[in-house]
């Protein structure tokens, strides 16, 4: 296990202070006041001193379109090429689209999306689930999906004439209750 400490920045997480930071393996294991017992107790092969720098928390983008088929068109960006671009503004997690394909299972469509972003990432990543569709089946299965870490399902309620429809209103409410 590799360590790094950042030492003497000013952390705006939320507010600001005097922070020093232990890194292991790359992620953040913990955040001490600068100068504390604490801090100073920490051993590292490798120190940074960020003295008169800021140390900012990454962000998350909550909606993207990596790989992800909308609208008749397909993002241009690849996992691989959107979240080097994000990570290099700061970003350090994307949650992105996963379909269901009418006719498959929702655990197809998230397989399907999984199997896109892995190994070809350079930040970490979820996925906000599309349910196209809404049959007993696919509704029952939402739950072992949000079992699993999915936060969040997507559907479109409108007449198929007017294009994309989740087919919800065709699920009797017994089944998704």
């Amino acid at each position: 296990m590799s360590r790094t400490v950042i030492h003497g920045g000013l952390v705006t997480a939320s507010g600001e202070i005097h922070a020093d930071v232990l890194a292991e393996s790359g992620r953040i294991a913990a955040p001490a006041a600068h100068g504390t017992d604490a801090a100073g107790s920490w051993r590292a092969a490798r120190r940074i001193d960020a003295t008169g720098m800021y140390g900012i928390p990454g962000g998350v983008d909550g909606l993207t379109h990596r790989e992800a088929p909308s609208g008749g068109t397909c993002a241009a960006d690849t996992f691989e090429t959107g979240t080097r671009a994000a990570a290099w503004g700061g970003t350090t997690t994307i949650v992105g689209l996963a379909g269901q394909s009418v006719g498959r299972s929702l655990r197809e469509g998230l397989d399907t999306s999984f199997a896109k972003a892995d190994g070809d990432r350079a930040i970490d990543h979820a996925f906000h689930m599309i349910l196209a569709d809404a049959n007993p089946s696919s509704v029952k299965a939402m739950d072992l999906l949000v079992s699993e870490g999915v936060t969040s399902f997507k559907g479109f309620v409108r007449s198929r004439d007017q294009g994309s429809s989740s087919g919800v209103g065709r699920v009797p409410c017994e089944v998704a209750a």
